[in-house]
């Protein structure tokens, strides 16, 4: 269903199950691509303003139908800010940019993707309908995201790296805020997925400089979509992307995991729970 849920959760319950990347993002004017008509720009591949508005209104239409319909069932009439998905046009932007530069890590360094979400697996966790082009773009960011987590050897936890991810869970306001790094480390374990989280950094934000990536800053901050499962259900949030003095910066890039079998996909049922409908 469409009907929003509140989660209430502790830090320590937190269970992390995906990565996360952050990227060096340079200047439209300094590279001197500076059309206003332009989002971004990741080597020779582009995105207009337009192509971000066009997903954009098709995520609201496609919402708030959803919306009508379910309610319309209950007899209740929908207020305006119930018809509205909370997705932004940054949200939209960063999904296209970040999966660009995931392909092309995956390409370079001969990784393998596995299919395996569909839009429909996914329309709970994004809270988005299937029927959506950024539904399915999420359903395939998802796999290479996946690929990226599972395939190159994980990084060396530090406390920048873990205060990174645990401060972009507590902007959802589904983690409690102002825990020390102590207390971070503690409720995450082993950090595991810190350590994979900051790998897939490194070598997105390798790329990023590679394909002299470019974003217009009215599409500023961007991130990177990503989700942790939390107890009752997954937390879709994003990581903003980083500066040269971020948690990524002593991380060489990561070549794969040398293997004699292909990397076993992790099953998606058990990265993604259902949401209630």
């Amino acid at each position: 269903g469409w009907r929003e849920r509140v989660i209430v959760m502790r830090a320590r319950r937190l269970i992390a199950a995906a990565s996360v990347a952050a990227l060096a993002v340079l200047s439209l004017a300094a590279c001197g691509r500076s059309a206003p008509d332009v989002a971004a720009y990741v080597g020779d591949t582009s995105w207009s303003t337009s192509r971000v508005d066009e997903i954009y209104d098709d995520i609201q239409a496609d919402f708030g139908e959803a919306v009508r319909q379910e309610l319309g069932r209950t007899g209740v009439s929908p207020s305006p800010e119930q018809l509205r998905s909370t997705v932004t046009r940054e949200d939209v932007l960063s999904l296209l940019v970040s999966l660009e530069l995931g392909k092309r890590v995956v390409a370079e360094k001969n990784l393998q993707v596995a299919d395996q979400v569909s839009p429909e697996q996914l329309e709970a966790v994004v809270r988005v309908p299937a029927t959506t082009e950024y539904t399915q773009l999420w359903s395939e960011w998802f796999d290479v995201l996946q690929a990226l987590n599972e395939q190159l050897p994980p990084a060396d936890l530090s406390d920048d790296a873990v205060m990174a991810v645990y401060q972009a869970i507590a902007v959802t306001g589904q983690i409690d805020s102002g825990l020390t790094v102590a207390e971070v480390r503690q409720a995450f374990g082993d950090g595991g997925f810190v350590r994979s989280a900051t790998a897939v950094s490194a070598a997105l934000q390798q790329e990023a400089e590679r394909a002299d990536l470019s974003v217009n800053p009215r599409f500023r901050p961007l991130g990177v979509p990503s989700f942790v499962n939390g107890p009752q259900g997954p937390i879709v949030y994003v990581l903003p992307y980083v500066d040269q003095n971020g948690p990524v910066t002593d991380i060489s890039t990561p070549e794969p995991l040398p293997s004699s079998e292909p990397a076993q996909p992790t099953d998606p049922s058990a990265v993604i729970d259902p949401v209630d409908n």
